[in-house]
């Protein structure tokens, strides 16, 4: 699969600790998706694994990326069903770029969102 090609050799060069180790677990939730895929019974039965590949923290916040994810589910489905591969392999990395992106949103406004300092 592209995808992970890219990320491994993103992978390769990248000198962020944070990056390596996110590029690392990404890599491992893509090729597991992808074996879900091959052999999930349906499209619903998969959707459903998928969701529970640890996106957020504990899954805790997968539901506020359901949409990308979910279109992302869908183009790896279609693409282990067998389909046009190079346009679901096109179809997967549009879908990831939007992933990631939503859910580095959803990453950076939990680190950025100040804690409240307990009361002395």
């Amino acid at each position: 699969m592209r995808l992970i090609k890219e990320l491994e050799r993103k992978l390769e060069t990248e000198q962020s600790y944070f990056q390596t180790h996110l590029l690392r677990e990404d890599i491992a939730r893509l090729a597991k998706m992808r074996d879900l895929a091959r052999d999930a019974a349906d499209a619903i039965a998969f959707r459903k694994a998928a969701f529970g590949l640890g996106w957020t923290a504990g899954n805790l916040r997968t539901h506020e990326i359901r949409e990308p994810l979910e279109m992302l589910a869908d183009a790896m489905y279609c693409y282990a069903a067998g389909a046009d591969n190079a346009e679901q392999e096109a179809r997967i990395e549009q879908a990831w770029l939007v992933l990631h992106r939503v859910r580095m949103e959803r990453l950076m406004g939990c680190l950025s969102t100040p804690v409240p300092k307990p009361a002395s």
